[in-house]
């Protein structure tokens, strides 16, 4: 069983992937619901465009690298839903981890200011570098006794 959905997936007041995009299958799932599990297809399985999606193009690449393995070849984000007993839970699960996902890609990373070290981390660094040989240096055969 196969749903195309034309809703809209609340993530932020400026982020609202409302698309063709968001496709879900329902599947049978392994999990609770006892022998009802071998009759009934409650397990959601979502996906997502994000390639065909209205997101912003720094979104959906920062959105890509951190679905990680949850994207397949074809740029489609696959989340699995099937830890309740109902199709109506599983399927809200998915989308608050879709909402979730999209609203964490939202966020710009912060950059990073170059800095450098102080003269005294210089110093500490360099010590602690030289006793440490001298301690690896001592473990050693002694040279006097061949």
């Amino acid at each position: 069983m196969m749903a195309v959905l034309c809703m809209t997936v609340r993530v932020i007041d400026t982020l609202a992937p409302h698309e063709r995009c968001i496709d879900e299958r329902f599947v049978r799932g392994s999990g609770p619901g006892g022998q009802n599990v071998n009759k009934v297809a409650t397990a959601v399985e979502l996906r997502f465009d994000v390639g065909a999606s209205s997101l912003p193009p720094a979104i959906k690449s920062r959105l890509i690298a951190l679905a990680g393995n949850r994207m397949t070849a074809e740029g489609m984000l696959v989340l699995d839903s099937r830890e309740h007993r109902t199709q109506g839970m599983n399927r809200e699960a998915a989308r608050e981890r879709l909402a979730a996902l999209i609203e964490r890609a939202a966020v710009r990373p912060r950059t990073r200011t170059a800095t450098k070290p102080t003269r005294g981390a210089k110093e500490r660094r360099l010590t602690e570098k030289k006793r440490r040989a001298n301690v690896k240096g001592l473990r050693g055969r002694s040279r006097g006794d061949e």
